[in-house]
């Protein structure tokens, strides 16, 4: 067959594949025909005003520089409360609320530090350690902690050297895997000892944990994040080390390394948990037209660690979801269905404010149809995850020819943020998140890099620009 000819039948068959598609989804709930040339050119309004007159970047500024860290049960929280009741305000939301939810208290209570040390007690050679306590951690007391320090590179390693672990400083020198170029499966591999390292440790008679940072950069600031003790074994200080530290750590207290082995840690934390104490969700909502009792939420949480601002985690995430708001009222668009922002309260280090959202809504009989979460950085948007079987993915997947001029080129069947994955058990709604580009985002999390200074200004309104356009088409079309 002549390829010219060929290339015709080929493009002719794709443009009809691609219009049954189109005529295919929708034909159920409220949904409508799917107009590309509408949905184009509202969705180039929706860009105009984000990136134009948007309000993105400077809501991210008055967060991170006015109001700054935002640790669940902290004053910096309760500001960021009243700063996000303002913001929705601004924004024009036709209601703006607090949502009331209990949430864990935990304070640093001052500078964390560690040396290392290698000979006599006092050390010949010495050196100090760049180290954070790990949130929800028990602190060492004022006199601090001095042990021997066992040095162990997973937990297979652990169970077979569990008779060496009591009265030691056990030292997870797990590494991110940079074969994983996804770099939240890095995050979820190394993770787990971070979170479950020092009830592991402690089974079996540590006296502390030191855990390499949940981070591949180079440089050497500790990484924070969430510990998970295992009540059946005493609760043990734990911080994480920066990786530089770690490495150095890592060579001297390595018995086959010459020099290596007989080395001492000296830790002091000054943590502690505090009784639970009350937080708020910040909510604002715009009330459909036509379906004002079924709900899209989209959201970040509003708290985040005390080392520096949250920028990136999860400021970025609020002032998107409040963006997509503001975006959808500027044009003046009028939403079928109930469309609601919420800030949520206490995902760092419990929780609390998503289970609360869905247990409220679920108590209510509200009607859910996507939760929609921003939660992993401001950078180059490139896809959104969505709990959708793949034959209804395939559905919506001629949106992408409306998202990919804007950076999003696929959706993967996946599950929501935090924060909006209890809306899917609970209530039977779509979660998903937006998903950026992912290289960077673990250079700065849970770490003092968490800086205003760190967030591109055009990508964070990019993924804003993706997240209210995928609201309308959901708004218009249904899932």
């Amino acid at each position: 067959m002549d390829l010219k000819l060929l290339s015709r039948s080929l493009l002719i068959f794709f443009l009809v594949g691609l219009a049954a598609a189109v005529r295919g989804f929708g034909q159920t709930g409220h949904s409508r025909t799917f107009d590309v040339a509408e949905d184009s050119a509202l969705i180039r309004r929706l860009a105009d005003t984000i990136l134009t007159d948007g309000k993105t970047y400077g809501n991210l500024r008055m967060l991170t520089k006015i109001v700054g860290a935002r640790l669940s049960g902290s004053a910096g929280f309760y500001k960021g409360e009243q700063w996000g009741q303002r913001a929705l305000e601004d924004a024009l939301a036709g209601k703006v609320w607090l949502q009331e939810c209990m949430v864990p208290h935990w304070v640093r209570g001052g500078k964390d530090s560690a040396m290392w040390s290698v000979g006599a007690v006092n050390g010949v050679r010495s050196g100090k350690l760049e180290v954070l306590a790990l949130g929800n951690s028990v602190g060492t007391g004022p006199a601090g902690i001095q042990a021997p320090v066992l040095l162990i590179h997973d937990f297979d390693e652990l169970e077979r050297r569990k008779n060496e672990v009591k009265g030691r400083i056990v030292f997870y020198n797990y590494k991110f895997n940079p074969l994983f170029v996804e770099t939240f499966r890095a995050y979820g591999d190394a993770v787990r000892y971070r979170v479950m390292g020092p009830s592991q440790a402690a089974k079996y008679g540590a006296l502390a944990v030191l855990v390499r940072s949940m981070s591949s950069s180079v440089d050497n600031n500790p990484h924070t994040g969430a510990l998970i003790y295992n009540d059946s074994f005493p609760k043990i200080p734990a911080a994480a080390v920066g990786l530089q530290d770690a490495d150095r750590l890592a060579q001297v207290a390595d018995e086959r390394h010459p020099g290596g082995g007989s080395v001492r840690v000296y830790l002091r934390t000054n943590a502690q948990m505090l009784p639970d104490t009350l937080a708020h969700n910040v909510i604002g909502e715009l009330r459909g037209s036509e379906f004002p009792d079924e709900y899209i939420t989209v959201g970040g949480h509003l708290d985040s660690w005390d080392p520096a601002e949250g920028a990136q985690d999860d400021g970025a995430g609020c002032v998107q979801s409040i963006e997509v708001l503001r975006a959808l009222k500027a044009i003046g668009y009028k939403p079928r269905h109930t469309i609601r922002v919420v800030l949520f309260a206490n995902e760092e280090n419990g929780g609390r404010g998503g289970r609360a959202y869905a247990e409220t809504a679920k108590a209510k009989g509200e009607k859910h149809i996507l939760g929609l979460e921003s939660d992993n950085g401001g950078f180059t948007p490139r896809a959104f995850t969505l709990s959708l079987s793949e034959e209804k993915l395939a559905a919506i997947r001629p949106w992408l020819q409306l998202l990919t001029p804007y950076g999003v080129y696929e959706f993967v069947k996946g599950g929501g943020g935090s924060d909006v994955s209890p809306l899917g058990p609970q209530l039977g709604a779509v979660v998903g998140e937006l998903r950026p580009d992912s290289q960077r985002y673990f250079d700065y999390h849970h770490s003092r890099g968490d800086v205003l200074e760190n967030v591109n200004k055009r990508e964070l309104e990019l993924g804003a620009v993706n997240m209210a356009a995928l609201i309308y088409l959901v708004d218009k079309y249904g899932l």
